[in-house]
């Protein structure tokens, strides 16, 4: 392999560590910050590198996954934070496996939910499932470590979580390359009872787990990325992590300057980039300092175990939101750099909105002119529309003011069926055609059974538009045959062309059957322009 440096994305610096680990397969659901990741690898198996996959959801592309490992071969999952709640049982499960194959899970997180609807932080998952979890602070760590989780996952068979965030993720760098690995060849498990988890195998192998942790401890404390730096006799220690050891060292002249100005020596520091604690290093550093800063990016993870290492209660220093250069020096007690002040005048607000030609505008016009009529009174108390995490989101705002929740993948659907169970007269769930692959099909069958009289509504645009317009996983004309298998009546399933000189007929056809005391499902249906767009232009 040439020492030739290359630019990478965070993301694309994982996907070529992991080819050149020796990835046999990989698979995900595209989510933001992770999807480049999947993006890279499916690029590279279209020129006949390793397979690479979207899946219908995070938890099939986990289950994939685990069948790669169990023919001993190694494999990758890609999913934003987010994602590993739905491929959580999996998950859980797979660290009771002797996974024989190297499982990497590539998680990116999202601090300051820049499209995300939490700050959920994935180290929490790691410590719960009782895993190694590797944190890179850079594009060329993003590279190595996934290299390295690879060898750790096959050591101590066990999956192993790679712990992104945004900054990283989509941010570009020089990375070096190191010497390709050859693929594992085929060799399926030959002990079942390492991957059967009933419950006389699974509680064997949840004390195997336990026994695990001790060698995962040591591991821990030989990392050479989870490094201290010694200083005598000091007052102060730091513990960094991920960029947060980034933003402290930029700012670390300035506050070596400070603290010789008040007679003070550099601080101890350690920086942690693999998980579990090292425990070792952590009492050592809180014994020989008075105070301790930690500087973590998401919840407050190192900061709660610190107690139970040490009896040392920390509050974490910044709770919410992206770390950077700036708010790092604040937590140092220095002061802001200078900067140029720049009177722009009032700036008109610009939030996100529906690109133009959109064919959720045409959707939702004729939605909201549907409701009008079925409840014209100011919020039509009589109507819920419930909703879902997509482009389609943004009908929340104004012109249409439509949406009233948010939650989940595919929650519109079960909530629009538990409002009408409550005695809402009218009750829509508004999803777009991967996010009902992905999560709403389930709930879809619970209200098939409960006969419910809701609406489902699916805007099927044949993309996942607003992580890229990656391909949903069937195509449009086969929906209509996957509603009826879920036990959906034929007459009761409408499909509309999500045209504007469309919008009257079909709202009018819309409301005729929210009102039928039926479950009723109704396709507005035209192609995304962006993803039309990018097809023709692959395809010229």
């Amino acid at each position: 392999m040439s020492k030739e440096k290359l630019a990478l994305l965070g993301d694309e610096a994982v996907a070529l560590g992991a080819i050149h680990a020796g990835v046999s397969a990989s698979y995900g659901y595209p989510g933001t910050p992770s999807s480049e990741i999947m993006q890279y690898l499916i690029n590279e198996y279209k020129k006949g590198g390793p397979v690479a996959r979207w899946c219908a959801n995070e938890k099939t592309a986990l289950e994939a996954a685990l069948g790669v490992s169990f023919a001993g071969r190694r494999t990758l999952v890609t999913t934003k934070h987010v994602g590993l709640n739905v491929a959580a049982d999996a998950f859980m499960n797979a660290a009771l496996l002797k996974i024989k194959g190297g499982l990497v899970i590539a998680i990116a997180d999202d601090p300051g939910m820049h499209s995300s609807q939490n700050e959920q932080d994935s180290r929490f998952y790691a410590n719960f499932a009782m895993v190694p979890c590797l944190e890179p602070r850079n594009q060329q760590e993003a590279y190595d470590m996934v290299r390295e989780a690879f060898e750790v996952s096959e050591k101590f068979n066990l999956p192993v979580l790679l712990r992104l965030v945004t900054r990283l993720a989509h941010s570009r760098a020089a990375v070096i390359p190191a010497k390709e690995r050859a693929q594992n060849p085929v060799s399926k498990t030959k002990d079942k009872n390492e991957w059967v988890l009933i419950p006389a195998f699974a509680r064997k192998n949840y004390a195997g787990l336990l026994e695990k942790q001790n060698f995962l401890q040591q591991w821990s404390e030989e990392n050479n990325v989870n490094k201290l730096t010694q200083s005598s006799g000091t007052d102060l220690a730091i513990i960094t992590s991920g960029l947060g050891g980034n933003y402290y060292e930029e700012n670390f002249e300035d506050f070596l300057a400070m603290r010789k100005k008040q007679g003070k020596n550099a601080p101890l520091h350690l920086h942690i980039g693999a998980y579990p604690l090292p425990e070792k290093k952590i009492k050592k550093l809180c014994n020989e300092a008075d105070e301790v800063l930690i500087i973590e990016e998401g919840q407050p993870f190192i900061a709660q175990r610190i107690f139970g290492i040490t009896g040392a209660d920390l509050k974490p220093l910044i709770q919410a939101g992206e770390l950077d250069p700036d708010n790092v020096r604040k937590v140092l007690g220095l002061p802001p750099r200078k900067s140029i002040n720049i009177e722009t005048g009032a700036l008109t607000p610009r939030p996100p909105v529906l690109c133009q030609g959109c064919p959720h505008i045409d959707s939702y016009d004729s939605i909201m002119k549907a409701v009008k009529e079925l409840d014209s009174r100011p919020g039509h108390p009589d109507v819920g529309i419930n909703s879902d995490i997509g482009c389609y989101s943004l009908g929340v705002a104004p012109p249409w003011n439509a949406i009233e929740s948010i939650v989940c993948m595919g929650a519109c659907v079960g909530m629009a069926k538990g409002a009408v169970d409550a005695g809402l007269k009218y009750g829509l769930a508004v999803i777009g055609d991967s996010t009902f692959y992905h999560g709403g099909i389930t709930a879809l069958i619970d209200a098939v059974d409960a006969k419910s009289t809701m609406t489902l509504i699916i805007l099927d645009n044949s993309s996942v538009a607003m992580t890229g317009c990656q391909p949903t996983i069937m195509p449009s004309e086969k929906l209509k045959g996957l509603l009826i298998g879920c036990g959906v009546k034929p007459e009761r399933i409408l499909e509309l062309e999500a045209l504007s000189k469309l919008v009257d007929e079909n709202a009018a056809k819309l409301k005729t059957e929210i009102e039928v005391k039926d479950l009723s499902v109704v396709i507005f249906r035209r192609e995304c322009l962006e993803a039309f767009r990018k097809n023709k232009k692959e395809n010229f």
